[in-house]
């Protein structure tokens, strides 16, 4: 009994460790890979626990093994926007500007009763009162209503990161890739330079480098300097 319970205190100690090296998130906020690692962890720990006979190494080396690779992972998807695209995904936009998606909804494999489900889940019961809502790659739905006053506008899109402009965003916005890269060679950056943009409707940017600086806020095509 000793024995076991040693090497519970163990397994409990590792699984611990693992969690908080793949980084703070809720269980609920788990990519894809996190939550297939997070699966075969919490699988392989319980090995060394049914049987006392088998070595407690043999759990301990796949756990820590499967964790390295998820660090790794994680690294390389922020090195390679287009790797993390195919890891996790990209959100998608499932109400713009008032309207639904039909379309994005098939490709999800989302029903109009699960998009009524998540709007509860989002304490929206009328869909008239939806201005924005977006599927993220965790599987969670963020959900703008419409303001109460004033002309409603879609929230900022992201349309570059690490330095790549992201394709499918820029036509949401119908802005042409020439455009962007002008707003920020008038940012006084290059594309490679760019750690994150984001743009609206309106023609307002926001434009973090990848050296840290202040960011670049241009607000209709008028810029504000850094700030």
């Amino acid at each position: 009994m000793s024995v076991i319970l040693i090497r519970s205190l163990i397994l409990y100690v590792l699984v611990i460790f693992a969690v908080r090296l793949m980084g703070k998130r809720q269980l609920g906020e788990l990519q894809p890979s996190e939550l297939v690692i997070t699966i075969l962890v919490s699988n392989i720990a319980t090995l060394p626990l049914e049987d006392a006979g088998i070595p407690l190494i043999v759990g301990v080396t796949p756990i820590l093994s499967l964790v390295c690779c998820e660090v790794i992972m994680s690294w390389l998807c922020m090195l390679f926007p287009k790797l993390r695209k195919a890891v996790s995904g990209s959100p998608k936009i499932i109400i713009s500007n008032g309207t639904i998606e039909p379309s994005v909804l098939r490709e999800l494999r989302l029903s109009p009763d699960d998009l009524l489900t998540a709007m509860r889940g989002a304490e929206v019961f009328d869909l008239s009162e939806v201005q924005f809502a977006i599927v993220e790659t965790t599987g969670s739905i963020s959900v703008m209503k419409k303001p109460q006053e004033g002309k409603p506008a879609d929230p900022p899109l992201t349309i570059a990161v690490g330095g790549e402009l992201l394709q499918p965003a820029l036509e949401s916005l119908r802005l042409s890739r020439a455009a962007a890269e002008a707003v920020i060679s008038r940012a006084g950056l290059r594309l490679s330079d760019v750690f994150l943009m984001t743009a609206d409707s309106f023609g307002n940017y926001y434009i973090a480098d990848c050296a840290g600086s202040p960011p670049h806020i241009i607000r209709g095509g008028k810029n504000d300097d850094k700030g």
